[in-house]
């Protein structure tokens, strides 16, 4: 705070107010200034006072300057080249350390628009209530792409994401789908099987009302049994249901994930088996020399092209050591056999949560059916004694 205190001293003079505020709580300590941009004594602003010359800047131009110079004298490191440097702004910088890009944002923005989209067309003309770019032409190959309004608003230059860019779970097919599934879950209403024995035509049968609160009874006993199954009571049912369905929901995200590795491995294998087709072209045109290696080189012209680009495709990827068919074979099988324990697991838990969701709504209709029943018998009985 001293060392802000000193700043504000040297740019202010005691003639403007402001707040110094020292963050103590980051990984690097540093202070937030509020300054009241009117004089104290003049009542003229900052940069009235000090922008003379037509020179926008120059009220705040020292402020660098002055910084650096008290910092080295208080023996603290400085930025030595700041117009060498990529600058972000403090929002950006906030949210790459929360660890929320630009794109995970953006995924979580169409992910709003989803749960509230009729269908697709609906979707896209949703997008832009969200703060979504949308640019789609189903008669291109790349035909779905995205941007966040305000990154084109920060940065004039920002260029559309494609779809396929934030994962398979974001394509124009997939979205129409989860669309149409999240509807279903949305729309879906559980089939009342507990029978109510309160109106007036079980009143009036005794015979009926056995027969009504037996076939409830056998229903209920279902519904405990499913509850024994998962380990929770009538009480704990609809919140382990709805932490079943949250855990579904984030397998969609690990299971997204493995998509696109599977597509990348899959992709640099590819890449790995042409560049071994065309590998005893490149290494017999090394072994030449003089006019024969000019003469091979003219022939095979094509395939030392092909050899160079899939050399380069795979350096990009694997810079020291070049991975044999076998290890990436082995390691594609590896995450599809992961793929599918995340499947398993999905169903299972889409599984849970419904039954959970079912047992927890027919335990309690019986209860608040009991429970009205014994109140009807109770105000009958009463009625009973008076008469």
């Amino acid at each position: 705070m001293l060392i802000g205190q000193e700043l504000c001293q040297q740019l202010f003079r005691n003639e403007y107010q402001y707040v110094i505020a020292t963050h103590i709580d980051h990984l690097h300590t540093h202070n937030h200034i509020v300054v009241n941009n009117v004089n104290y004594y003049t009542g003229r602003s900052f940069e009235t006072e000090y922008n003379q010359g037509k020179i926008p800047d120059r009220a705040w131009s020292k402020l660098r300057e002055v910084s650096d110079e008290i910092c080295r004298k208080h023996h603290l490191s400085v930025i030595e080249n700041p117009e060498q440097g990529k600058g972000v702004s403090h929002y950006e910088w906030e949210l790459n350390n929360q660890k929320l890009s630009w794109k995970q944002r953006l995924k979580d923005a169409i992910d709003e628009v989803i749960k509230v989209s009729e269908d697709f067309e609906d979707f896209l003309a949703k997008c832009p209530d969200f703060g979504i770019m949308v640019d789609y032409n189903p008669d291109h190959k790349i035909d779905l792409k995205f941007m966040l309004a305000e990154q084109k608003e920060r940065n004039p230059r920002a260029k559309f994401t494609r779809a396929k860019t934030l994962g398979w779970f974001y394509e124009s097919k997939q979205i129409a789908s989860r669309i149409k599934n999240w509807k279903k879950y949305k729309d879906y209403t559980p089939s009342i099987k507990i029978i109510r024995t309160d109106t007036e035509k079980f009143l009036q049968s005794k015979g009926l009302t056995n027969w009504a609160d037996r076939e409830n009874m056998k229903l209920t006993s279902k519904a405990m049994n499913i509850l024994t199954k998962y380990g929770v009571t009538a009480d704990e049912a609809q919140d382990a249901a709805v932490a079943a369905f949250a855990k579904r929901t984030a397998l969609v995200g690990k299971m997204n994930r493995l998509h696109e590795q599977i597509k990348h491995r899959e992709e640099e294998l590819s890449w790995l088996t042409h560049y071994i087709d065309v590998k005893p072209f490149h290494d017999r045109y090394v072994s030449l020399k003089g006019r024969k290696q000019k003469e091979y080189g003219d022939r095979f012209d094509a395939e030392l092209y092909r050899y160079d680009s899939w050399k380069s495709q795979l350096q990009e990827v694997y810079p020291k050591k070049f991975p044999t068919v076998k290890q990436l074979e082995d390691h594609i099988q590896k995450l599809r056999n992961t793929l599918n324990e995340y499947r398993t697991e999905y169903k299972a838990l889409d599984q849970k949560s419904r039954e959970l969701s079912e047992a927890a709504r027919e335990i309690e209709q019986f209860l608040n059916q009991e429970q009205t029943r014994q109140k009807q018998q109770q105000k009958k009985k009463n009625k009973s004694v008076l008469e």
